[in-house]
């Protein structure tokens, strides 16, 4: 199941700020502004670091609802009276 690429529209506030404090630290670790290519690098990368992260805690969250989805009793039997109305068919 092949999730669609995470744009900065999509991310919450504190990821938008990690974005932007990763990009600066790129450009002050080439001690220039960054290439556009550059820039795409950094992005791409952080973008594909966030979806994993996504992934994982759906994948999580997933399994967690499975357990507590709602499992009949194996070893009760069926109970006709128990499903079918007391006054009968109207």
């Amino acid at each position: 199941m092949a999730l669609t690429r995470l744009t900065q529209q999509d991310m919450t506030e504190s990821e938008q700020r990690e974005l932007k404090t990763r990009l600066d630290r790129a450009r002050i670790a080439h001690g220039r502004p960054l290439t556009n290519s550059e820039t795409n690098h950094v992005k791409k990368e952080y973008i594909d670091k966030l979806m994993v992260e996504r992934e994982a805690a759906a994948k999580k969250a997933r399994q967690v609802k499975k357990q507590k989805a709602y499992k009949p009793d194996a070893e009760s039997t069926f109970s006709w009276s128990a499903n079918t109305p007391t006054r009968g068919r109207r």
